[in-house]
């Protein structure tokens, strides 16, 4: 059986010689693992389509289970990202992650597109990376079922605590003076880290990255973004890592 669908590459592995081995997150099939045969030959017209991050038109040949890339067109190479270390790295850790909170084999579209949109917004260069990856995040971790609670004290309701606190592992917004000690991970959230946070989760995803921050809340908001997502997941990531020595051999 053939299938045609649009793919965004999320990881690449050398099969053999001459052979990729992808994992893809497709339009029609979701998360899937595909061979692409000849791919690391430089006449292969698959080629372009087997990079990390290419998002292509494809045809795939499936028969028991099995996928294999048969013909692919380029659609998006995000040029922007592949002559910058630094972005091409946050690009890698954002195709972990999609590969990580991706079901196998079931179709998420609102997944999908939001991942594109971050790559086109890396890619372009106009955005700032930091709030890019933060704003990826939280967003993603929503649409992953992890959605936050921060519309209002989670204790009194009150709509704009003074000093609102954050736990990272309950995932809820209380007022300082509501919060009690215990297991959880509070943060004090700036007011700038707040309004960003609310922002991010309720706002169309074509606007998502269309913000800024002043330093200080910018930097606030990263932290508790990342540290969110880890805190809940349980894991870290290898390509996170790579990408935060590069930011501090280069501060």
């Amino acid at each position: 059986m053939y299938i045609k669908t649009k793919g965004l590459v999320l990881r690449e592995n050398v099969y053999k010689e001459s052979s990729r081995i992808l994992t893809v997150l497709t339009s029609t099939e979701g998360k899937i693992t595909l061979s692409a045969r000849g791919a690391k030959r430089k006449n292969s017209k698959l080629a372009a389509s087997a990079q990390l991050l290419a998002y292509s038109d494809m045809t795939i040949f499936c028969e028991r289970g099995r996928y294999i890339l048969t013909e692919a067109r380029s659609i998006e190479l995000f040029e922007g990202l592949r002559d910058d270390v630094e972005r091409l790295s946050l690009g890698a850790y954002f195709g972990e992650l999609l590969e990580t909170l991706s079901d196998e084999d079931m179709p998420n579209p609102e997944v999908l597109s939001l991942g594109l949109n971050a790559l086109y917004a890396l890619s372009g260069g106009e955005r700032d990376p930091e709030l890019v990856k933060a704003a990826f995040e939280l967003r993603l971790m929503c649409l992953s079922g992890y959605e936050p609670y921060v519309e209002r004290c989670s204790r009194c309701g009150g709509e704009n605590p003074q000093e609102p606190v954050f736990d990272l592992v309950g995932g809820v917004l209380t007022c300082k003076g509501c919060y009690t000690p215990g297991s959880g991970k509070p943060v004090l959230l700036s007011p700038g880290t707040l309004e960003a946070m609310r922002y991010i989760i309720s706002t169309d995803v074509k606007r998502l990255y269309s913000f800024k921050l002043g330093e200080s809340s910018k930097k606030q908001l990263s932290e508790v973004c990342q540290e969110y997502l880890k805190t809940q997941l349980g894991t870290g990531f290898k390509t996170l890592d790579f990408y935060e020595s590069l930011i501090k051999f280069k501060g």
